[in-house]
């Protein structure tokens, strides 16, 4: 008898999209992404930061005041399609918490990705965000708000126990 319990598919992914938010720097918004193939191999991965070679000790993580992070961040779908190195993405399924905006929708629409997976459109009544959902229905893109059965999932690393 097999055991119960298991996550889905979409709650691995997400949860691999929200692990990788972990590892963002920004000290407000953490955003992660996971981008995959049709049978459900991982393509790649991202996060919210700066990009390779810009420290994040000598760039601005301020969101308002004279110089902020907006024009440095790397979003996390942007990321992990850049992080892809070239991989073909034509089909693939994007999993993000947090709905794209209207560059990362360019990005995921000319790299041939299918369906954008997300948990929060907190974001749904700015500009951007009509924007991107313009562009990406106007793209024959499906958007899926993931509905989870579970609220939280625990890692941990003590194995032996």
């Amino acid at each position: 008898m097999k055991r119960e319990g298991y996550i889905s598919w979409d709650e691995y992914f997400m949860g691999v999209a929200l692990l990788a938010a972990m590892r963002s720097k920004d000290p407000n918004t953490q955003v992660g992404c996971c981008i995959v193939d049709a049978e459900k191999r991982i393509l790649s991965t991202g996060y919210n930061g700066f990009p390779t070679g810009c420290s994040d000790d000598d760039f601005p993580w301020d969101r308002t005041g004279e110089e902020t992070k907006y024009p440095f961040v790397v979003h996390a779908e942007l990321n992990a399609i850049l992080n892809a190195h070239g991989k073909n993405l034509v089909g693939a399924r994007l999993y993000v918490a947090l709905f794209p905006c209207n560059e990362c929708a360019k990005a995921i629409i000319q790299s041939g990705i299918r369906e954008v997976i997300y948990l929060s459109d907190k974001y749904a009544n700015t500009p951007s965000t009509h924007a991107s959902k313009r562009m990406l229905r106007s793209a024959g893109i499906q958007l899926t708000k993931l509905e989870v059965e579970k609220e939280k999932l625990e890692i941990n690393f003590n194995v032996e126990a």
